[in-house]
């Protein structure tokens, strides 16, 4: 965390300084002086630039962080999933209920203690494929001995169903960022309004300064964020395993209470 930090910090004041330094050498061979007669000319053009920059910042800020709580809900129906698939399997066989439940709990630990660790590094827990194995075998052998119980069954089936869709939607997504084309059109962009901001003619230089400043500060910041919640399992702001840590207190709680207790 601590590196990640420190390389945010130094890539915010390398935009800034080299923002700063750009206009130093445009002052430096335009004078300022020479470049005031076209400030009415340069002044709407830097108005286009900068709001359709804008816009486009908004839309991919808007973008990534809706498929930041994309991830962040698929990860919590799929950990929802698994507690309703421990519930049901109380109502099951009594030779068919401990195997589930073991199964269901280890799957929760494993993605705590594995699988968000590996996601981190673009990969995925194969502990965790075998224990979807494993259930799919558990649940699909269960001899259901009335109809009870065979509801019971095909409820638990939909519920891993639905689970393993989850899953497989959420390793796509520890892998999903924004294309090489998208985060040129970014930089691209970001050079082009700041350096369009130096082209102004102002005599005080340490009011453009200030000027360029704040524009790179705040565009480099935006694109910070941008990379920071383009991946929603990696990074400062990404989707933790909470959901599986709920789920897993909520599996350690026993069974429920039978009805008037």
């Amino acid at each position: 965390m601590a590196q990640t930090a420190a390389g945010t910090i130094i890539i915010i004041l390398a935009c800034i300084s080299g923002a700063i330094f750009a206009l130093a050498i445009l002052r430096y061979y335009w004078a300022p002086s020479f470049r005031t007669a076209h400030n009415d000319v340069i002044g709407p053009n830097v108005g286009v630039i900068g709001t359709t920059y804008a816009v486009l910042i908004a839309f991919m800020l808007s973008g990534v962080w809706n498929n930041l709580q994309a991830a962040r809900l698929n990860a919590e129906q799929e950990a929802n999933n698994l507690v309703n698939i421990f519930r049901f399997a109380y109502q099951l066989p009594r030779e068919s209920q401990s195997p589930v439940q073991d199964l269901t709990r280890k799957y929760c630990e494993s993605m705590i203690a594995e699988e968000w660790p590996a996601m981190a590094r673009q990969e995925q827990s194969a502990n965790a494929h075998k224990l979807v194995q494993q259930l799919w075998r558990s649940l699909t052998s269960v001899n259901p001995r009335n109809s009870s119980e065979q509801t019971v069954m095909d409820h638990s089936l939909s519920e891993l169903t639905s689970m393993t869709e989850h899953r497989r939607i959420r390793l796509l997504q520890s892998r999903q960022r924004l294309p090489a084309l998208l985060w040129a059109v970014l930089i691209v962009g970001g050079i082009i309004t700041v350096g369009s901001t130096c082209l102004f003619g102002v005599e005080n230089f340490k009011l453009h300064i200030v000027q360029v400043f704040e524009l790179s500060f705040l565009l480099s910041l935006m694109l910070v964020a941008i990379a920071s919640i383009n991946r929603p399992y990696q990074g400062d702001v990404h989707v933790t395993p909470d959901a599986f840590h709920y789920a897993l207190d909520t599996m350690n709680e026993g069974p429920p209470a039978p009805l008037g207790q």
